[in-house]
């Protein structure tokens, strides 16, 4: 999964062409309009006006082609002037192609917003203001698992090659399994269930996304962590309903189940274990501020961005449908969750 998404030679990442949107594979909010950037603002905005006594960092892990950071950086300018005369943007991104394309489209901030290469580990303790992601956690590398009855256990099903081919094959013993949080919260909710779980029931667990979200809230001495990503509960997972996992392939907005094809041409997704992410967090001395659905999250701050959208004379018809494309059930206000930590 590592290589199909992120080789820099052949990555589905690393393409030039465009994923996003409607000529590309799949839609994200930030492709749906400048106001999911500007409700993000205008949040982080409230949060960094209490640090008072530094100066305030936005740092955005991931930021593909750097469009949620212009968005975010434009209103800022506009709204809150003397906070973005003050502010440090940087982006996290192990990318150089990606840094390209970002460095572009920030072309007009380029006074304003620092680069990192690689992880926050180098960072620990250094970091004060909001630290975030958007989309990231979902498509960080995976390890599926598979129930077997008989043995009453999880076994990993790993990628080998047969006839030629990408084929599954299931792995007797892997030592990435006991290292996750999010597989020791499937061992008790399946020890409860093991009598009523499938043979071969399917799942996910992703110790390099427990892993990132603890080196990132390391990083962060005084400030917020943010993530808005698809995901579930540790019991959800289990839903039968979910017998095949929740790992996707997405090409051309079409639905894709054979994950092993087309490597480096379709996206590769599954939900996150919000469960263990939180508790990665609060292991290093975070506390969890929020978990909420995006309509919850976002319909939250609506009630204080919209005086002043409305006096300023900068709500449309068209934003109001890019707010019901954010918050509605049947779109991607339920879909997505939002985890907020806090230092």
């Amino acid at each position: 999964m590592e290589l199909a998404l992120y080789c820099p030679d052949c990555g589905y990442y690393e393409k030039e062409n465009d994923r996003l949107g409607r000529r590309g594979d799949f839609y994200t909010s930030v492709r749906v309009g400048t106001l999911f950037g500007e409700l993000l603002a205008f949040q982080f905005a409230e949060w960094l006006a209490t640090l008072s006594d530094t100066k305030p960092q936005l740092v955005e892990i991931g930021a593909h082609d750097g469009q949620l950071a212009k968005d975010i950086l434009t209103w800022l300018r506009k709204w809150r002037p003397a906070l973005f005369e003050g502010l440090e943007y940087v982006i996290c991104e192990p990318s150089a192609r990606r840094t390209e394309w970002q460095r572009h489209t920030l072309e007009n901030f380029a006074n304003r917003v620092r680069w990192i290469s690689g992880d926050l580990k180098s960072q620990s303790g250094t970091l004060n203001g909001v630290v975030f992601s958007n989309e990231l956690l979902d498509a960080m590398p995976l390890h599926r698992l598979s129930w077997d009855a008989s043995r009453q256990e999880w076994l990993e099903r790993g990628v080998c090659i047969k006839e030629n081919q990408f084929a599954w094959e299931r792995m007797e013993r892997s030592g990435v399994l006991n290292m996750s949080m999010a597989f020791q919260q499937l061992l008790r909710w399946s020890a409860e269930l093991r009598d009523a779980l499938p043979d071969g029931f399917s799942t996910e667990i992703s110790p390099a996304a427990e892993k990132w979200w603890t080196e990132a809230a390391a990083a962060l001495q005084r400030g917020w962590l943010l993530t808005l990503d698809y995901g579930l509960s540790s019991i959800e997972f289990l839903a039968p309903h979910r017998v095949n996992g929740t790992l996707r392939g997405y090409r051309g907005h079409k639905l894709s189940h054979d994950f092993l094809a087309n490597p480096g041409e379709q996206d590769l997704t599954a939900h996150v274990h919000f469960d263990s992410i939180q508790l990665a967090g609060e292991s290093t001395g975070l506390r969890t501020a929020l978990l909420q659905t995006q309509a919850s999250f976002f319909a939250g701050i609506m009630e204080r961005f919209w005086p002043e959208a409305e006096r300023c004379g900068a709500w449309t018809g068209g934003r109001s449908r890019q707010f019901q494309t954010l918050v509605h059930p049947e779109h991607l206000g339920r879909a997505f969750q939002v985890l907020v930590q806090t230092r």
